[in-house]
């Protein structure tokens, strides 16, 4: 099967994943979860791999604080920086904040990138966002802030006042770069094309699985976005843990999507910390 047709038909989930074109996603060289990658144009160098903390995120809680409380997690994360993973994936919506403030007691702040999003809309919300933001983090500044979940595909005119309130904080030097998370096609569609946008973090996996639309629509709108210049970070790399059984197939989904600068990836456990950091290396080659 050629990769144009698969990206086509590609659509149903686990079922489809069986006919999966290693051969098109396979790499030269072997690619680590540790690599270092310029995210977009920002200049902000991470790690491919971001250790998400939103499993199942809503109203200020997550799998990861649920399951591994504050201490669980910051070890968590400070496990995953001791073989190199240097990008912390958090939000208000998942309440992981404090978890990052933690984890931060015994790692320099200039040695890690932390990306966190705001639900808020307006200005004057986004700009307290910010400062209690850097009050639960324990930090004097963020380095990428995101307005989260967005569906509207609009948003750049209606939320305004979020995009000057981050664009004031970056002047200030409160944050390093901004951009938007969508949730629906035409809110990604917009974020491609719209000069704002810095960082975008995209649903992306082979099964089309939690995704704004098909593979071969988001893909197309993707590879704008790198064109244009902006930071891509793919989440939903599972499929919302719908593709845990093709974990070869969705990892090198992503090691093969060049376009992407990194992916992040909600992990509970030091078990499957270890399984990424070995199995990602061996899928992104093979054929």
């Amino acid at each position: 099967m050629q990769r144009r047709k698969f990206l086509k038909y590609g659509v149903t989930g686990s079922a489809l994943i069986g006919a999966f074109p290693y051969f098109s996603y396979g790499s030269d060289k072997k690619l680590y979860p540790y690599d270092r990658l310029v995210l977009g144009n920002t200049g902000i160098k991470i790690s491919r791999m971001a250790m998400g903390t939103g499993t199942n995120g809503w109203g200020g809680s997550s799998d990861q604080t649920r399951r591994l409380g504050i201490k669980g997690l910051s070890d968590m994360l400070i496990a995953a920086f001791d073989e190199g993973i240097n990008f912390w994936d958090s939000a208000d919506q998942y309440g992981s904040h404090f978890h990052l403030k933690e984890a931060l007691k015994k790692i320099d702040r200039d040695e890690v990138v932390i990306l966190t999003k705001t639900n808020s809309k307006t200005y004057e919300a986004v700009k307290a966002d910010l400062e209690r933001f850097r009050t639960e983090l324990g930090t004097d500044r963020l380095d990428v802030v995101l307005l989260h979940a967005v569906t509207d595909p609009e948003w750049n005119r209606n939320m305004k006042g979020a995009m000057e309130a981050l664009s004031e904080a970056k002047e200030n030097g409160i944050i390093k770069a901004h951009g938007i998370s969508c949730h629906s096609f035409g809110a990604l569609q917009t974020a491609a094309v719209e000069p704002w946008v810095e960082v975008d973090l995209a649903r992306y996996n082979p099964g089309g699985v939690k995704m704004d639309s098909d593979v071969a629509s988001v893909t197309k709108v993707l590879k704008t976005m790198k064109e244009n210049g902006k930071g891509i970070i793919s989440m939903k790399v599972y499929g919302a843990g719908q593709l845990t059984d093709k974990k070869d197939e969705c990892l090198q989904f992503q090691s093969g999507s060049s376009f992407l600068n990194g992916f992040t990836l909600g992990i509970e456990s030091i078990e499957q910390l270890r399984d990424v950091m070995k199995r990602y290396p061996e899928a992104s080659v093979r054929s």
